[in-house]
């Protein structure tokens, strides 16, 4: 109602017609869900405002466009992980070398990281002895501690070993370098792994508005982590709040959002759902 009221100005409710609502739901892009947001919201004031009198008739559109498919990230299976870590090699990459490509993705899939949190990675807060990640005041100001498994730790110990020694090796100096020594921004690496997937030949339908993201490997390090929970036959209910604290969540909502129903995650919730009803087990 603020944005709403910005646009319009200071002025009589009647003065307001159906033009000037129009361009203030439209905006500047395309159409969005964002669109409809702000009518729902106009029309809950308008209904307020015509029930006491405050407008004599309502400005806003009988009819909407059609809502935009909402957006779903691309879960990438362990097949597409290995076709994306294989096209690292090879060709260097907007500054970055083909064993910080590698390492980048390895450590985002090993981990569910946020990109900025990988990036900001410096070298006080790769513990490669304990196997233990140091994100320091990371989103919405929280500071926790990330173990990595053997395997990735192995990675990052093999990367640190042949991180250019001439560059600075000081606490504070960033873990992942470009060539030059910097740190990666977040551009440069989303620009990279553009042309990684690319080369491994990972993508949507052509038709498709977006194609898969680098931010997508942290939504497939959840749904497969879940997989391997139904697998094992853990109690998934009871380390959910888990997976939110690791991913860094405040609330365990926020972490839901990034549990995208793949069939193998469906198959797996299914199998565990019929074993609990054939009296199996208590953990469904």
């Amino acid at each position: 109602m603020k944005s709403f009221s910005r646009a319009l100005g200071d002025r009589d409710m009647d003065q307001v017609d159906s033009g000037q609502v129009h361009m203030y739901l439209a905006g500047k892009g395309p159409v969005t869900r964002f669109w409809h947001r702000k009518l729902d919201a106009l029309r809950g004031f308008y209904r307020f405002a015509l029930a006491r009198g405050y407008a004599t008739s309502s400005p806003l559109p009988l009819t909407a466009p059609q809502q935009p498919l909402l957006f779903a990230p691309y879960i990438y299976s362990r097949d597409e992980i290995k076709r994306l870590i294989a096209a690292t090699a090879g060709r260097e990459r907007c500054n970055l070398s083909s064993p910080t490509c590698r390492t980048l993705l390895l450590l985002l899939y090993g981990t569910g990281l946020r990109i900025s949190e990988a990036l900001h990675l410096d070298l006080a807060d790769v513990d490669l002895d304990a196997g233990i990640l140091h994100i320091r005041e990371s989103k919405f100001y929280k500071t926790r501690l990330v173990p990595t498994g053997a395997d990735l730790t192995r990675i990052l110990v093999h990367y640190r070993a042949e991180r250019n020694p001439q560059f600075p090796a000081t606490p504070d100096a960033p873990f992942l370098l470009t060539q030059r020594g910097q740190r990666l921004s977040r551009a440069g690496a989303e620009n990279a792994f553009k042309q990684i997937r690319e080369r491994a030949g990972v993508r949507r339908d052509k038709s498709a508005r977006y194609q898969p993201r680098l931010h997508d490997v942290r939504h497939a390090f959840a749904v497969n982590r879940l997989i391997s929970w139904y697998r094992e036959g853990s109690d998934v209910q009871r380390l959910l709040p888990q997976l939110a604290t690791y991913l860094g969540h405040v609330h365990i909502a926020a972490t839901q959002h990034y549990l995208t129903m793949t069939p193998e995650l469906l198959r797996e919730a299914s199998l565990r759902f019929e074993h609990y009803a054939l009296g199996g087990d208590t953990h469904a």
